[in-house]
């Protein structure tokens, strides 16, 4: 099992940048493909990138590709997603979760664990 903490979110003015992060608990990070999604208000939860265990691949939401990367630190067990050109339609409560069986990227029903979530508001 893993425990997930984002951090890092915050309101920011079109165009400018965040790099969230999300610190996982447990020796086996690893092993596990991790993934960021978003939920807007009145929306349904989106994928919006991932990352194999490796940190050789990467996916990324057509909505968010050439702005958002994603990386991760197996060393310090941590995923980051680094947000560039932001807009406000990027405006959500962005969640990282850790996918701990069967593995596909951009669908959120493959990850297991879940953070809390961290609030990443885009003033116009």
């Amino acid at each position: 099992q893993v425990q997930l903490v984002e951090s890092g979110g915050g309101l920011v003015q079109a165009g400018g940048s965040l790099t969230l992060s999300c610190a996982a608990s447990g020796r086996t990070f690893g092993s596990y493909p991790m993934g960021w999604f978003r939920q807007a208000p009145g929306k349904e939860r989106e994928f919006v990138a991932s990352i194999n265990r490796s940190g050789g691949n990467t996916y990324y939401a057509d909505s968010v590709k050439g702005r958002f990367t994603i990386s991760r630190d197996n060393t310090n067990n941590t995923v980051y997603l680094r947000m560039n050109s932001l807009k406000p339609e990027d405006t959500a409560v962005y969640y990282c979760a850790a996918a701990g069986g069967v593995y596909v990227p951009s669908k959120s029903q493959t990850y297991d664990y879940w953070g809390q979530g961290t609030q990443v508001t885009v003033s116009s």
